[in-house]
């Protein structure tokens, strides 16, 4: 049995606690120093017997003891230090195809793209290890050549990164200068990623969404053999989602290696040949499994077993059996007259419509056609030019773009909340920690807290999937249908994933128009209905995955694809 020591320096907090980690350990007691505190405790693997009493004595949850398979000895690509994240194994490159890589946030993702890009050298779990013991350790495998040439100069890499939030910070300057130093045809990626309008704007005036096709363009501009693309949905549409991942698969042609991190589990089914799985606990450790098929692969991790490995890495499956959406008698909270708004030269009209009690609403459609500002109408942010909002209904509201002064303390925001939430959502974990020290699904998991913990009529969310992995979502989806029944309240929720959207909704509002310019809202549909609306306008269609229940794209012109449009039933 191999056993594995984290101790959380964000967490560990010596100068506040009575030490009981190191005075409660029976080595300790037995004369060992198997646990030792200085500026932070420290954990000796090799004497620690895995009782697990320091993790239960530390009030802070800064400590992890894990047991694991004695097959992973050895195989121990990287470490960040003693008692810190370990991976293990490694996904190989395999050129001419799209590779995925689907895990937890924490489990070591970004970390095996450093690692292929070079920008990180693998330790192989010492203090170091030089180029030379890194390609022996790989001898016989594809990732021996890969690393001859990496470290031989004979591959160039170019890596988009996950936040593409900094890169107003990291660069000055229009998007046009930007691209034009990566050289390339600046023009034709450009029009192939819809941005030739923000081409002569600065960086700090761009949306989430342009960032991302910018961040993308620079980032295949230049001229490299493997591309990197780490999250390449985040802020996108679902047009922009398509229409990024046909772009990235294009690549190919080119004889190209693509790896792709991404939680959107329609685009990652779309867009990859194979896929690796890593799992593991988040900040502790992560395993790469072997690679397989990607829907192969997207139904195994949906399960939370490796078949081929014999691994339960969870101990239930993640289940995306839609709602019930049968016709209910329910009375209604609120409703709104046919809505008019001009912002600038844009102009948004929403079709008159009703919010019923204790229903869940998906908004969908294209971004900048107008979502996020009817859901500020009918929080009361905004009033509209013509018509209103009648029955006056406190909202509880979740922006899109979240903004909390960095010194704030999260048990400070989510006063309120009930313990439920606070577990679900792993922010139990996170009570004393300063805003300006999370991640972003971090942030993400406080903000949704913060919008539930409130007494409200209507939870209004906008965009809550973002910069979460697959697990938080499906977590998320159930703690927001779990309070509106336990409050028998009602929410509106607006999202990109689709997938979450249909585990979600009960009815759909679906928004057309052209982008910053006209947007018309929909009276909510059927989901079926709104649903079969966006489709048609994308030209794809959904079927069922017979083994999980999740919706999936039909390849273009295919069997399934040809009968369904000819039946006018787009989502499957």
């Amino acid at each position: 049995m191999m056993r594995v020591a984290v101790v959380d320096r964000k967490r560990c907090n010596p100068k506040r606690c009575n030490h009981g980690c190191r005075n409660f350990c029976p080595r300790v007691r037995a004369g060992d120093d198997t646990v030792v505190v200085r500026k932070i405790a420290e954990i000796d693997e090799s004497t620690c017997i895995g009782c697990g009493i320091c993790v239960k004595k530390c009030p802070y949850g800064a400590i992890s003891v894990v047991n694991l398979p004695e097959k992973l000895e050895g195989s121990c690509t990287h470490s960040y230090g003693k008692n810190a994240f370990r991976l293990f194994r490694f996904p190989i490159p395999k050129f001419n195809k799209v590779v995925g890589i689907i895990g937890q946030n924490g489990i070591g993702k970004t970390t095996s793209v450093n690692i292929l890009s070079g920008s990180i050298k693998p330790n192989l779990g010492k203090d170091e290890a030089d180029e030379r013991e890194i390609i022996e350790f790989f001898k016989g495998s594809e990732a021996q050549a890969y690393f001859e040439r990496l470290y031989g100069g004979g591959i160039k890499v170019a890596v988009k990164p996950q936040y593409v939030d900094k890169l107003p910070t990291l660069y000055k300057g229009t998007v046009k200068e930007l691209l034009s130093k990566s050289g390339g045809d600046v023009e034709t990626i450009a029009k192939d990623l819809d941005i030739v309008e923000v081409l002569d704007r600065e960086l700090n005036n761009l949306s989430g969404g342009e960032l991302q096709r910018v961040a993308i363009a620079a980032t295949v501009l230049k001229d490299a053999d493997v591309y990197f693309f780490d999250e390449v949905s985040s802020y996108l549409d679902i047009w922009q989602r398509l229409n990024v991942a046909r772009f990235i698969r294009d690549l190919l042609k080119e004889g190209k290696l693509i790896f792709v991190v991404e939680h959107d589990l329609i685009i990652l089914d779309y867009l990859t040949d194979l896929i690796y799985i890593n799992y593991g606990r988040p900040g502790v450790y992560g395993v790469v499994s072997q690679p397989m098929a990607s829907p192969k692969a997207i139904n195994t991790y949906i399960s939370g077993y490796l078949r081929d490995e014999n691994i339960r890495f969870r101990d239930y499956p993640l289940k995306f059996s839609q709602v019930s959406r049968e016709e209910m008698e329910r009375g209604t909270l609120t409703t709104w007259s046919k809505l008019k708004k001009e912002l600038g030269e844009f102009v948004l009209e929403v079709d008159a419509g009703e919010l019923k009690t204790n229903e869940i609403v998906g908004v969908i459609g294209a971004n900048a056609t107008g979502k996020t500002t009817f859901a500020q109408m009918l929080a009361g942010v905004i009033k509209p030019d013509k018509g209103g909002v009648s029955n006056p209904v406190t909202v509880s509201y979740k922006p899109q773009y979240i903004t909390i002064p960095g010194k704030t303390e999260v048990q400070v925001l989510v006063k309120g909340a009930g313990k439920n939430i606070l577990a679900s959502l792993g922010i139990d974990r996170l009570m004393e920690r300063k805003v300006e020290e999370l991640s972003g699904g971090e942030l993400q998991r406080v903000a949704i807290a913060e919008c539930l913990a409130k007494d409200a009529d209507v939870y209004l969310l906008d965009e809550p999937s973002a910069h979460l992995d697959v697990e938080q979502r499906v977590i998320v989806a159930k703690v927001i249908k779990d309070h509106v029944k336990l409050k028998e309240a009602s929410a509106v929720v607006i999202d990109h994933d689709l997938m979450l959207v249909d585990y979600l909704a009960e009815r759909l509002l679906v928004f057309r128009g052209e982008a910053a310019k006209s947007g018309l809202g929909s009276d909510p549909f059927s989901v079926k209905d709104g649903m079969n609306m966006l489709l048609r306008e994308l030209d794809i269609t959904f079927r069922r995955d017979e083994e999980t229940n999740r919706p999936r794209v039909n390849k273009k012109d295919s069997v399934k694809d040809r009968e369904q449009k000819s039946s006018g039933n787009y989502y499957g």
